[in-house]
């Protein structure tokens, strides 16, 4: 499905949902414990737990990192202007609402073509109004980016803060590769702005087993994607941006809220977030 045009505060995208296959946005719901999903996504969590019985934990660390992300873009950046691709479905702390906590004026486009999302999108649009939805598909840059509801949304002369989170590791590159996607992002967004992304990594260490074994039941799942990649090809996805202190980081040590107490997991070391400034 791609980037749907319409008048709407929220597009237009069809409304039906294959149950009998995986969605992204369910397994992930699934693994945070949710209630919106069915049997073919709580599939892929029962095969992913016993590869990674910390599977849970896995999805835990990267819904936090998405939220200090935001709490750092919305206060210490100063951004209030947010473009999040492939939202996923609502969870307890959404990024309209980690943003406008600490920045009320803040307007955010969550961009999905999932049916599933779709629907919960819509709904989200009734408890705010500065809260946007576009269902289009974030493999086509230029289809979202000249979308209306982005468009009239997003002020592209001030800084935008683009979020790519948990998204490019279930593209198989197909057409265009993942660099390439990034590439037409960036170059679309302002100088001053920034992108949050994270990802499936391989730590290319003793863990990279599990990172493997991971990506098999992915791939080989009803979801059939999920990639690990390595922090090298990660880091190619933001060409020309200046990272943010610490870099790519594990989502769990990315400026954490406290100190760690306990030995990290196996799969807590196979995914990574970043951020980093348009100069």
């Amino acid at each position: 499905m791609t980037a749907a045009h319409s008048s709407s505060r929220s597009g237009s995208a069809p409304a039906f949902i294959d149950t009998s296959k995986a969605s992204i946005a369910r397994v992930y719901d699934t693994a945070l414990g949710g209630k919106d999903n069915y049997p073919a996504d709580r599939e892929v969590v029962d095969k992913l737990r016993q590869v990674a019985p910390e599977i849970g934990q896995f999805t835990v660390d990267h819904r936090a990192f998405l939220v200090r992300a935001v709490r750092f873009l919305a206060g210490t950046a100063g951004i209030d202007q947010f473009l999040d691709l492939g939202s996923g479905l609502p969870t307890a702390e959404n990024t309209h609402q980690a943003a406008q906590r600490l920045r009320p004026e803040a307007r955010v486009v969550y961009v999905d073509n999932d049916p599933s999302v779709v629907a919960h999108g819509r709904a989200l649009l009734e408890e705010n109004d500065r809260t946007f939805f576009s269902p289009g598909d974030l493999t086509v840059p230029s289809e979202v980016l000249a979308d209306p509801v982005v468009t009239r949304t997003l002020d592209f002369d001030r800084p935008i803060a683009l979020l790519q989170l948990g998204t490019l590791h279930h593209y198989d590159e197909n057409e265009l590769t993942c660099v390439e996607i990034m590439q037409q992002y960036i170059d679309a967004l302002p100088s001053g702005s920034y992108v949050a992304l994270s990802h499936f990594m391989d730590p290319e260490n003793e863990h990279s087993v599990v990172a493997r074994r991971m990506e098999d039941v992915f791939l080989h799942s009803p979801l059939g994607t999920g990639v690990f990649r390595t922090r090298e090809q990660i880091l190619a996805m933001l060409p020309g941006l200046e990272l943010v202190d610490p870099g790519l980081e594990l989502c769990v040590k990315w400026w954490p809220d406290g100190p760690q107490l306990a030995p990290l997991l196996p799969a807590q070391q196979c995914i990574a977030g970043v951020v980093g400034r348009k100069p």
